[in-house]
C-alpha cells in the first residue's frame, strides 16, 4: 500500500507564521514568538521547503502572503485555535490550575451582587484571577462580541443580537434625599418630578450616569448637578450633609442608609426597574473555570 509523505508541522514554526503574515512583517512577528528576524526568516524558509510552495512575497516595505500562505494562514489560526481550547479543557485537571476571566458589568452588578460572589469563587478557585471592569451595556455587547470581555453581565434591554444570554437579577433605581427634604416626605415619584431639585450624581465616565442621563434627555429636561462624586457611598454622605438628592439602586441605597440619615424614594418610572442578565458569545467555547464562574453568579 502506498504511503503519501506528509509534512510535519511545527506549532512554532505555525505561530510564527501567523505573526508574520498578519503583521506583514518578519521584524514584528518574530518579535511576537521572541525569536530573532534572522531565525525567524530561517524556519519560514524551511516551513516554504518542506511544503514544496511559496508562502510569503518578500520586498522592501515587508512580506505578504502568497495564495498558499493564505490557505496555510486559515487552516494554521484553526490549528492553533484547536490547541488552545485543548489546553484550557485539560488544565483544570493538573494541580494547581491557573487562569483568567474578563468579567465586564454595569455598577449594580459590580458593587451589589458579584462582591460576594467573587469572595466564593476565588475560595474554591484561588488560582484564577478576574478581570472585573465596569461598562455600558452597549460597551459590554460590543466587548463580548468582540472577544474583549469573557463573560458580561447587562441590562435586559439592551440587544445582544449575536450572544447567548441568560436571565440574572432585578434591581430598582430609588431616589435618596436628605432627611429634611420636601421629597423625603413622600414615598414615590416620578423622576421627572425629582428634575427641579439639585443632584448629587456620580462621575461623567461612570455607566450609571450615563444611564441616567439617557432618561434625563428623553424627557427633554436637564439635571442639575450640584457636585459630581466617584461612588454611592460619597453620594450618600453628600446627600447627608444636605447637598442634594441622588439615584441609586435600592440595594446600595438600603445598604447605605444603616450609615446613613437619608430617606429612600421610589421611583415610579418604568425604567427604574432593571433587569439584568448575563451575555457570553458561546458557553460552549468558555473555558472550564469561566463557565464555573457563570455558575457561581447565576447561584448566589
Amino acid at each position: 500500500m502506498a504511503t503519501t509523505n506528509i509534512p510535519r508541522f511545527d506549532l512554532v514554526d505555525l505561530r510564527l507564521f501567523v505573526m508574520v503574515a498578519e503583521s506583514n512583517s518578519f521584524t514584528k512577528g518574530a518579535e511576537k514568538v521572541f525569536l530573532s528576524v534572522a531565525a525567524a526568516s530561517l524556519r519560514i524558509k524551511s516551513l516554504e521547503e518542506r511544503l514544496g510552495v511559496q508562502l510569503l512575497y518578500r520586498n522592501k516595505r515587508g512580506v505578504s502572503s502568497t495564495r498558499a500562505g493564505e490557505v496555510l494562514l486559515v487552516h494554521a489560526l484553526r490549528v492553533l485555535d484547536e490547541i488552545e481550547q485543548l489546553q484550557n479543557e485539560i488544565q483544570p485537571f493538573s494541580q494547581g490550575v491557573r487562569g483568567h476571566v474578563r468579567l465586564f458589568a454595569n455598577a449594580t452588578a459590580i458593587c451589589e451582587f458579584l462582591p460576594e460572589v467573587l469572595a466564593r469563587f476565588f475560595e474554591t478557585n484561588p488560582a484564577i484571577t478576574v478581570d472585573l471592569q465596569e461598562r455600558l451595556s452597549a460597551e459590554i455587547v460590543h466587548a463580548v462580541l468582540e472577544g474583549v470581555a469573557d463573560i458580561g453581565v447587562i441590562s435586559a434591554r439592551v440587544a445582544a443580537d449575536g450572544l447567548e444570554t441568560l436571565p440574572y437579577k432585578k434591581d430598582q433605581m430609588v431616589i435618596v434625599a436628605p432627611q429634611n427634604h420636601p421629597l423625603a416626605e413622600v414615598e414615590s415619584v416620578h423622576f421627572a418630578d425629582a428634575l427641579d431639585y439639585e443632584f448629587i450624581s456620580l462621575d461623567s465616565r461612570s455607566a450609571s450616569y450615563s444611564y441616567l442621563q439617557q432618561e434625563v434627555e428623553l424627557l427633554g429636561r436637564a439635571m442639575h448637578k450640584r457636585i459630581q462624586v466617584s461612588s454611592y457611598d460619597a453620594m450618600c454622605r453628600m446627600v447627608e450633609a444636605g447637598v442634594g438628592i441622588g439615584v441609586l439602586p435600592e440595594m446600595a441605597a438600603r445598604r447605605l442608609a444603616r450609615l446613613s440619615r437619608i430617606a429612600i424614594v421610589q421611583l415610579r418610572d418604568e425604567w427604574a426597574t432593571r433587569e439584568l442578565r448575563i451575555c457570553v458569545r458561546k458557553q460552549s467555547e468558555l473555558r472550564t473555570f469561566a463557565r464555573e464562574l457563570i455558575d457561581f453568579i447565576l447561584q448566589i
